[in-house]
């Protein structure tokens, strides 16, 4: 899609981006250095979930940066949504961590986490994490609506336009997806409401359609026929 316009690091940009640092550094506060072997191997067999929730906020931390390489917006709005956005990233730090950690319990017994008692605590906490899920990419949705609707302050070409239209619809497929998920866990029956995080495996089928999508909208709507060549 559209190129990253050069741009310097606003005020706006660097707290943001130290929040994401502080959020990146609650993953691993409570971690204390091992003392012994068995608390390192304990600690080692700690990687996989740590890893899924550093990609998880590595990958909001990216939408997040190429929105404003993309466009100057620091309206009031704006400021607004980035600060519901960094909102609810500090406060899904501990839930993500939780999520992980009990996903992963299956395969690595010795993280010891105490997993949900009963059908009802699994929905709730499948509702929690996706409840945080679905803010996050609504957020971003709005941002990149937000700099359509700017589109001719922000001097975008109409391929740019375009482009911000369809990252918006891109993230509200992704929120979409979560929203699926939560229903899935208040209305499946009984031992079903686990199968809500399968849900989220969606997301490479819906993007892939979409982003197919989009590209020939693209190509149709901007991108100029080639002369034929005659013999």
């Amino acid at each position: 899609m559209s190129l990253q316009r050069k741009h310097e690091i606003t005020r706006l940009e660097a707290f943001s981006d130290a929040v994401f640092a502080f959020a990146l550094t609650l993953l691993v506060v409570s971690l204390e250095a091992p003392r012994s072997y068995h608390e390192l191997m304990t600690l080692a067999q700690g990687f996989l979930p740590f890893a899924f929730s550093f990609a998880l906020l590595v990958w909001i931390w990216y939408e997040h940066s190429a929105f404003f390489s993309r466009y100057d917006l620091h309206d009031p709005l704006t400021i607004t949504f980035n600060a519901a956005l960094l909102f609810v990233v500090l406060f899904y730090v501990y839930p993500l961590k939780y999520m992980s950690n009990a996903m992963f319990h299956a395969l690595l017994p010795e993280l010891r986490v105490v997993q949900p008692a009963n059908a009802t605590e699994v929905a709730r906490l499948f509702v929690l994490y996706g409840a945080g899920y679905v803010s996050v990419f609504s957020i971003l949705a709005g941002l990149y609506y937000r700099a359509w609707r700017k589109r001719r302050d922000l001097a975008l070409t109409p391929v740019e336009a375009f482009d911000a239209h369809a990252y918006a619809g891109k993230h509200a497929l992704s929120a979409m997806v979560g929203l699926l998920s939560i229903g899935w866990a208040l209305l499946a029956p009984g031992g079903w409401s686990g199968f809500a995080g399968l849900v989220y495996f969606l997301m490479a089928p819906v993007h892939t359609v979409y982003g197919s999508w989009c590209g020939r909208q693209r190509r149709l709507r901007y991108e100029r026929p080639r002369p034929a060549h005659h013999a």
